[in-house]
């Protein structure tokens, strides 16, 4: 009887949420110059508000004048106050959680979680759920067991700022009616060691009866291939009763036959977009392509194609502005007090009625060694693409330019872990590298003009890229290996792994 009101009461406030949803929708444009005006009148006051004058702020147009795009460096110096428990430097108040992340350039990061901040990253997840039950008329899942991927729940104090990963931080908040259905229990969360962790979890897991399974990509593969190796089955055997899968981080696409494979048919997928920045999107319905963009999440969104990113003059774009189809570095200004930051994704609309976003890449992750800039959506179509006509299984890849090579002309280097290889390896090269020309007229042209070779594929051995993250203390979590640079800082590393 429980389970059975559990189950209904679920359906009745999916299908309230998503009714209340439909305002947001239809008035994206307006809502989001509200936003940025409430938020600058709000922070008015505040030592980066007196510096930019916000005071005299009363449009987009002036925000953009007066307040430059800036990356994490360009605010660490008020972060390092705020760290320091000052208020009133990025917003009203000091944080109430800072959300650690490891950052290249920077060390580690401390990105700012303010008081309203925090419920948006819970309700973004819990509307991303109740959108699903509401399409499918079915909360069966409530009612059984869920992991919530997540990094240790335990934290530090900065100053008397609680100070942790963010999905560390989320699983403090996660609400009462989903805790007694939770796994893994606190002293697996807690847990540094990523390997020993996932044994855990199965021990944990693998006798329950388990409905919804969080995480990125290359986790839920880990979590996945360990169990079908203990006990020989697929996963939709082990878990008869398993529904849906909750994935971000990375594009789902690359990995689906993989996960396919591994579950033993098709699966119920929700892609979402969290960062420690904010929860910028989430597929809205299941069963068609684009996140849809929240834009009443007390986040103002910029966007700077892609192109003109970096650039001296280069445009920022509002909504309004936004076209199909066409890469833009994504810009951000939320309610924990980032002004016009520079996350460093980028995104592509799908479609305007409502926003709905793919995220196609990163801004530093690229390769133009030779101008062609190929980006991350590129190389994951084409990727795709060259398996449909040449099927294989690929775990992972990574691109980078070989600008000085032993012999012959330049070319890009794919390094690829195979599950299952082409059976013609050659045939499935040429088809790759056509896959890309037909995404990037830069690198045809290049190729076209004798400027560098068809791409080299090398092979990998078995658990490469595991062994590279465990090599470089990025094991697991939200850690993934880039999948195309502009140097071989990474490709050099994985020369051991060759085959």
């Amino acid at each position: 009887m429980l389970n059975f009101f559990k189950k209904n009461a679920a359906l009745v406030w999916a299908k309230k949420h998503v009714q209340k949803t439909a305002e947001f929708k239809k008035n994206s444009e307006k809502n989001q110059e509200a936003l940025l005006l409430s938020l600058v009148k709000t922070a008015q006051k505040t030592l980066f508000g007196r510096e930019h004058d916000f005071e005299n702020i009363r449009s987009v147009k002036e925000f953009q004048e007066k307040v430059p795009v800036a990356d994490y460096e360009d605010l660490k110096p008020y972060i390092e106050r705020v760290k320091k428990g000052q208020a009133n430097i990025l917003w009203t108040e000091t944080p109430e959680y800072f959300a650690k992340t490891s950052g290249t350039t920077s060390g580690s990061k401390y990105i700012p979680i303010s008081k309203e901040g925090m419920p948006f990253q819970i309700a973004g997840a819990q509307s991303a759920l109740f959108h699903y039950i509401a399409q499918k008329n079915n909360a069966d899942f409530v009612n059984g067991k869920m992991i919530f991927l997540q990094g240790s729940p335990e934290m530090e104090e900065v100053f008397g700022i609680k100070t942790g990963r963010l999905s560390g931080i989320v699983a403090h908040h996660i609400p009462a009616y989903l805790q007694k259905n939770r796994l893994p229990s606190w002293n697996t969360n807690i847990m540094e060691d990523w390997e020993a962790k996932v044994d855990k979890i199965i021990e944990e897991t693998e006798h329950e009866n388990m409905t919804l399974i969080s995480g990125i990509p290359p986790w839920l593969v880990m979590y996945f291939e360990k169990l079908t190796e203990k006990h020989g089955k697929k996963i939709k055997q082990l878990f008869p009763n398993l529904q849906l899968l909750v994935t971000g981080g990375v594009n789902y696409e690359p990995y689906r036959d993989k996960m396919e494979d591994l579950l033993g048919g098709k699966m119920d997928i929700i892609q979402t977009f969290p960062a420690s920045e904010g929860f910028f999107a989430f597929q809205d319905d299941y069963t068609k392509e684009g996140l849809l963009l929240l834009t009443n999440h007390g986040i103002f969104y910029e966007f700077i194609p892609l192109e003109e990113y970096g650039k001296a003059g280069a445009r920022r774009l509002t909504l309004k502005d936004v076209e199909l189809h066409k890469d833009y570095a994504l810009i951000l200004t939320t309610n924990s007090g980032l002004w016009a930051y520079s996350i460093g994704d980028v995104v592509r609309f799908i479609n305007k009625a409502p926003y709905r976003i793919l995220v196609s890449g990163r801004t530093k992750h690229f390769t133009s060694a030779f101008g062609e800039h190929v980006i991350g959506f590129e190389v994951e179509e084409a990727m795709k693409a060259a398996l449909e006509k040449h099927p294989a299984q690929v775990t992972e890849f990574h691109l980078a330019p070989q600008v000085n090579p032993a012999e012959g002309l330049p070319y890009h280097e794919w390094l690829i872990e195979f599950e299952k290889e082409p059976e013609d390896l050659e045939t499935f090269r040429n088809e790759l590298d056509h896959q890309l020309r037909e995404r990037n007229t830069y690198y045809d042209d290049l190729i076209t003009g004798n400027i560098l070779q068809q791409l080299h594929i090398s092979r990998l051995k078995k658990n490469a890229f595991h062994e590279y993250a465990k090599s470089q203390g990025k094991l697991g979590g939200q850690n993934k290996t880039p999948r195309l640079a502009n140097d071989r800082k990474i490709a050099d590393l994985l020369e051991i792994y060759k085959l």
